[in-house]
This record gives C-alpha cells, sequence and structure tokens, in this order.
C-alpha cells in the first residue's frame, strides 16, 4: 500500500466562482453583501447629491434618494453587524430604495418627455436631460440588500 493512499485526503483548494458559490452555501457572502449594500448607497447618494444640485433641487422629490441613501447605509451596516436587522431592516429600506429608483425612472422619463421635441428627440433629449438610467442604478443598490436579506447567514 502506497504511503498516499493512507493519509488523508488532501483539501482541494477552491478557486473563482466556486469560492464564491461556497460562500453562498455557508452563508459567509449574506455579510458581504450588506456591508456592500450600505458603501453603494453611500457612494450613489453622494453622486446624487450633485447631479441633483446641479439642477437646483427643482423638483422636491430629488430629495427622497438622498434621504433614503443614509437610511441604506444604516441598514446594511446593521445588516452586517446583527442577524435580525438583516433580516428586518435591511429589506425594508432595500424595497424603499428600490421603490423610489422605479419612482425616479418615471421622473426621469417624464423630464425626457418634457424637454423640447419629447422623445421624438431622444438622443439629444438622453444626453442634456435626466439620465435615464440613473435611478436603475439606485434600485441595483436596493436589489442587493433585498438579496442580502434573503440570503443564509454565516452561523
Amino acid at each position: 500500500m502506497s504511503r498516499r493512499s493512507s493519509a488523508a485526503p488532501i483539501a482541494e483548494t477552491v478557486y473563482g466562482i466556486d469560492r464564491l458559490l461556497r460562500n453562498v452555501r455557508t452563508g459567509r457572502f449574506e455579510r458581504s453583501l450588506a456591508a456592500l449594500t450600505a458603501a453603494g448607497a453611500l457612494v450613489t447618494t453622494a453622486e446624487i447629491f450633485f447631479e441633483h444640485d446641479k439642477a437646483s433641487f427643482g423638483n422636491r422629490w430629488m430629495w427622497a434618494p438622498i434621504v433614503l441613501g443614509p437610511v441604506g447605509a444604516v441598514a446594511g451596516i446593521a445588516g452586517v453587524c446583527s442577524k435580525r436587522a438583516a433580516k428586518t431592516l435591511l429589506p425594508l429600506a432595500s424595497a424603499t430604495i428600490i421603490a423610489n429608483g422605479v419612482q425616479g425612472l418615471w421622473l426621469h422619463g417624464r423630464g425626457i418627455r418634457q424637454k423640447p421635441g419629447g422623445w421624438r428627440n431622444f438622443r439629444y433629449n438622453m444626453e442634456m436631460g435626466p439620465p435615464l438610467m440613473a435611478p436603475l442604478l439606485v434600485t441595483l443598490v436596493g436589489g442587493m440588500g433585498l438579496l442580502a436579506a434573503i440570503l443564509r447567514r454565516e452561523k
């Protein structure tokens, strides 16, 4: 009998996507995604603030993502620290952020329609009017928070 066969099996090193899948199965990814939600909420809030400030906050709804961004960040950080917050506060804040992102998509579309030429002058109004795709980034941050909330947590 060879010496190698009598030894305990050697643990196989896991790389790339297999490591990610293992982290999802074992519950390690939930905290990471909650932290990414918090960071994403802060970054997008800063970007939204500067873009809406450039438009002089002409519509009062422009303040909604500015207010919800820090709420999402706090919920994400709380989700990292507490399982209870990850299963209650984080999905609530994330769903609200998603709803605001969908509302923003509608409002930005309405803003493009109100520009000269409206949707017929799509390319120009898309470049010069409100960014149509930007609210979808907010929705993506909220989606990350919802995904973190439904994933299994590490024991």
